[in-house]
């Protein structure tokens, strides 16, 4: 009469057989308080730009507006979560160097030797970092306007091309595509 009921013996956490939800970096970019105006005076909300990554090569960006701060952090999420897209790598940087156009901001992206580290600033280095990036060199030109840097910088990511697929057209091996110092 002393059996236990309970099989679980994961310690009381969660069912059987639930599968494991994959590990995201998110990362808060901006929280802005944002007004409408209305009969009666201005109603006030907050606008929060989130970057999702997995680092290992997905990245996406979100964007959650509601009356309070946990709402729109919890929308900016999903919304990241469900706009991530796949980037190419080539050890811990990028294939080769871009420019990524968003409006009027500008972001340069190049690849940089091992140990060198991400060089960026503001929401460049949130989206570098959060797809999985190690070393890389940056540079924003144009518009300071976070929302347009993040997505000419996610535009710039959308443009590498992968080396296996670049070397198959070339009709070389991948090492030779690659930066001279992933060979």
């Amino acid at each position: 009469m002393g059996q236990n009921r309970n099989n679980n013996r994961g310690g009381g956490r969660g069912r059987k057989n639930e599968p494991a939800q994959p590990e995201f970096d998110e990362r808060i970019i901006d929280i802005a308080r944002v007004a409408k105006v209305i009969k009666g005076g201005r109603r006030f909300a907050f606008r929060v730009t989130v970057v999702v990554g997995d680092n290992k090569g997905l990245v996406g960006m979100g964007i959650g507006k509601a009356r309070t701060v946990p709402d729109a952090i919890r929308k900016a999420i999903e919304i990241g979560k469900r706009n991530m897209s796949s980037v190419s790598m080539v050890g811990t940087t990028v294939p080769h160097e871009v420019v990524g156009r968003h409006g009027a901001a500008r972001v340069m992206l190049k690849p940089a030797s091992p140990g060198t580290g991400v060089i960026a600033g503001g929401g460049v280095r949130a989206v570098i970092e959060a797809a999985g990036y190690k070393d890389i060199l940056s540079k924003s030109l144009g518009s300071d306007n976070t929302l347009n840097v993040i997505r000419a910088t996610i535009d710039g990511l959308a443009q590498m091309k992968y080396v296996h697929e670049e070397a198959t057209v070339r009709g070389k091996e991948p090492a030779d595509v690659s930066p001279f110092w992933s060979r």
